[in-house]
């Protein structure tokens, strides 16, 4: 549940700065503002489905978060974004830093799935917390 609860952690980081980037007024910058908002509620989310559902999905989008939210911030510095460009401060460190983070505990949360796949045995259910299954 440790990892678990550190993608969640730097998920929700990430979604957080965000949200203060877009209260200080990245919600007037056009399409990178409205991103913006997706990015807070996809970070939400996934925050929620890393704690609801112990399937290869939400790890998946955590991987997939960060790397994506990494790249276009990256995009952003370099040839800009949208016309928008960015730099480098101490907010957008620490969604980096949590952008990275997010993808290595994800990764670290798919090897069962994926030694399970490369094996041949698979997964036989995704179970949601609780204990429920689903088939």
């Amino acid at each position: 549940m440790g990892m678990r609860i550190l993608a969640a952690v730097a998920v929700v980081v990430s979604a957080v700065v965000h949200l203060y980037l877009w209260f200080d007024g990245v919600r007037d910058q056009g399409t990178v503002g409205q991103l913006f908002v997706v990015n807070v509620v996809a970070g939400a989310a996934i925050a929620v489905l890393l704690f609801t559902w112990h399937g290869w999905v939400p790890p998946f989008l955590t991987v997939g978060f960060g790397a994506s939210t990494l790249a276009a911030f990256l995009v952003s510095t370099t040839v800009g974004l949208f016309g928008i460009e960015a730099s480098w401060s101490w907010y957008a460190w620490l969604a980096a830093i949590s952008e990275v983070v997010a993808m290595v505990a994800g990764a670290v949360l798919l090897l069962p799935w994926i030694s399970g796949w490369r094996s041949g045995r698979g997964r036989q259910h995704d179970a949601p917390v609780g204990g429920a299954h689903l088939h």
